[in-house]
C-alpha cells in the first residue's frame, strides 16, 4: 500500500469535494481501492491466524464505500475522506464484534474494532453479561497486551445514570452505561511512516483478541432465555 499517496489523494478530495475533482481523479482512486483490497485481505489472512473465529472474510465487502449518503444529512459533500475497513461480518453489524480500522486525509490511522451502535436485544445482553460475570470483563481489561495497547473501553456517548433495571452498585457499572464496546488506537501515519502497515494492524488486532472473546461471550447470551 503506498500510504503517502492514499493521504495525498484524501488531502486533496477533502479541499476538493465534488463531482468533477474525484472524477478527474479517478484514474488514481482506482490504483489505492485496489491496493486498500489487497491490504484488507492481507490483514485478514494473518487475523485468520490467531482468531479462528473470524471467518471468511471478502475483501470487496470488508471495505466501505467512499460515496457519502447524502439524502437526510446537512453536509452534502458527495465523498467521504477517508478509506475504511470492517474485517468480520459486515451482515452482522450492530450483532457480532468485528475489526475495524481507517486511513483518513490527514493521515490518522485508527484501528480497533469491538461492536458500535448493538442492536437493543444485544446491547441488553452485554449489559447483563456484565452484570452477571463481572470477572470476565475484568479479565479481558486486565490483559497484559490489551492494556498497554489500548489502556481500556473507548468512551463514547455513554448514559449518565445507569440504565433501567442496574443498580448504580454494580461492579463495572461505568461499562453497563455504555452504549458502544470497542476499543481504539490512533497512530500518525505521517510521523510514523509504516514499513509494514499489514503487520502493524495485524498486532493491533492481536492485542485486541481479550476484549473480542469477552465479546462474543456477551453476545452469545442474546440467544439465550
Amino acid at each position: 500500500m503506498h500510504v503517502d499517496a492514499l493521504i495525498e489523494f484524501l488531502a486533496g478530495l477533502e479541499q476538493n469535494n465534488n463531482r468533477p475533482w474525484f472524477a478527474w481523479n479517478k484514474p488514481a482512486y482506482d490504483i489505492l481501492r485496489g491496493e486498500f483490497l489487497t491490504l484488507v485481505a492481507d490483514v485478514a489472512a494473518r487475523v485468520a491466524k490467531f482468531d479462528s473465529d473470524l471467518g471468511a472474510v471478502d475483501p470487496g465487502k470488508a471495505v466501505f464505500r467512499i460515496y457519502r449518503d447524502t439524502r437526510f444529512a446537512r453536509d452534502k459533500a458527495p465523498y467521504k475522506t477517508q478509506f475504511a475497513a470492517a474485517i468480520g461480518d459486515r451482515s452482522k453489524r450492530g450483532q457480532a464484534p468485528g475489526y475495524y480500522f481507517h486511513i483518513d486525509h490527514a493521515g490518522l490511522l485508527m484501528a480497533g474494532g469491538g461492536i458500535y451502535r448493538p442492536l437493543p436485544p444485544i446491547l441488553l445482553a452485554i449489559r447483563r453479561h456484565i452484570a452477571a460475570k463481572p470477572a470476565l470483563l475484568t479479565r479481558a481489561l486486565a490483559d497484559p497486551r490489551f492494556a498497554r495497547t489500548y489502556g481500556g473501553l473507548a468512551e463514547e456517548d455513554a448514559l449518565a445514570r445507569p440504565p433501567r433495571g442496574f443498580a448504580a452498585d454494580l461492579p463495572h457499572i461505568d461499562a453497563i452505561r455504555q452504549r458502544h464496546y470497542f476499543a481504539v488506537v490512533e497512530t500518525d501515519l505521517r510521523r510514523q511512516p509504516p514499513k509494514d502497515l499489514a503487520g502493524d494492524l495485524a498486532r493491533h488486532f492481536r492485542d485486541l483478541v481479550p476484549l473480542m472473546r469477552w465479546l462474543r461471550g456477551a453476545v452469545g447470551d442474546a440467544a439465550r432465555p
